[in-house]
């Protein structure tokens, strides 16, 4: 390799059976989940682990997770690469509406539309997402979220629509 490009740099990720958290958290409302993750009585997901995602608070329709982005995720370009970005907004989304099923009732994502308003650096700091309800549903729910720098400026936003999966 090249002498100019420094050392090599390591992260390591560590999880647990995410099926396992699964199974024990399809006993439990969504927002009853989401708050034993959030106490640590359950594990976070691997996702949350990977991107160093931690949540913050859990309430009925809304969430909030934050994530210090490093340079582990940077794309060619030498800035965060949006996908970490999206995927913040992804979670955010989801686990809002997540908080408003009951037991046995899960989601995924039908549909995202993400808007990029600035970039984001290693140097940036904490990022702080936020999602909220727009409408629950039995069939889709709706869903918004936003990503902000520690100065609280926007960085992304998104609009999510979300499949609910009855009990399998």
């Amino acid at each position: 390799m090249n002498a100019s490009w420094g050392e090599p740099r390591s992260k390591t990720v560590t999880w647990y059976d995410p099926l396992a958290a699964a199974k024990a958290g399809a006993e439990m409302s969504g927002l009853d989940y989401l708050r034993a993750v959030l106490r640590g009585d359950l594990p976070a997901p691997p996702i949350g682990g990977l991107m160093s995602f931690q949540p913050e608070t859990v309430e009925q329709g809304d969430v909030v997770f934050s994530c210090v982005p490093d340079e582990s995720v940077y794309n060619p370009t030498g800035v965060v690469h949006g996908g970490l970005v999206c995927t913040l907004l992804d979670s955010v989304a989801g686990c809002a509406v997540h908080t408003t099923l009951p037991a046995g009732v899960g989601y995924t994502s039908a549909e995202i539309k993400v808007s990029y308003l600035r970039p984001v650096h290693a140097d940036t700091g904490k990022l702080t997402a936020h999602g909220w309800v727009v409408k629950p549903g039995r069939r889709l729910a709706f869903a918004e979220a936003d990503v902000r720098s520690p100065d609280g400026k926007v960085i992304a936003t998104a609009s999510s629509t979300l499949l609910v999966m009855g009990p399998a």
